[in-house]
């Protein structure tokens, strides 16, 4: 099973972007999920991540701009994105947390320039 991610695209800084991932409910219900990123020439990291009981931290370049959330009834984690900056660049991929090799997905693009 891989985790696809939705909702990239290009905007401008300072522009948002909302971001689905939808898992079925044997991935969902029992783990903890994270977004995470990959912009060219570094590695993935970990952006967001929620505990299956809505618990969220957040990485240090993020804070205060992103909000991970999920809804236990559609199997969806999303993540809103405010106040994109040109270095929020990257391929976004959602996974369980801590990630699982075989459900990486394609990811989805999301590129932050005027």
């Amino acid at each position: 099973v891989q985790l696809q991610a939705s909702g990239g695209g290009l905007v401008q800084p300072g522009g948002s972007l909302r971001l689905s991932c939808a898992a079925p409910g044997s991935i969902f219900d029992l783990n903890d999920m994270g977004w995470y990123r990959q912009a060219p020439g570094k590695q993935r990291e970990l952006v967001a991540g929620i505990t299956s009981g809505g618990r969220t931290n957040y990485a240090d370049a993020v804070k205060g701009r992103f909000t991970i959330s999920r809804d236990n009834r559609k199997n969806t984690v999303y993540l809103q994105m405010n106040s994109l900056k040109p270095e929020d660049t990257a391929v976004y991929y959602c996974n369980v947390l801590p990630p699982v090799r075989n459900y990486w997905g394609k990811g989805t693009q999301v590129t932050v320039s005027s």
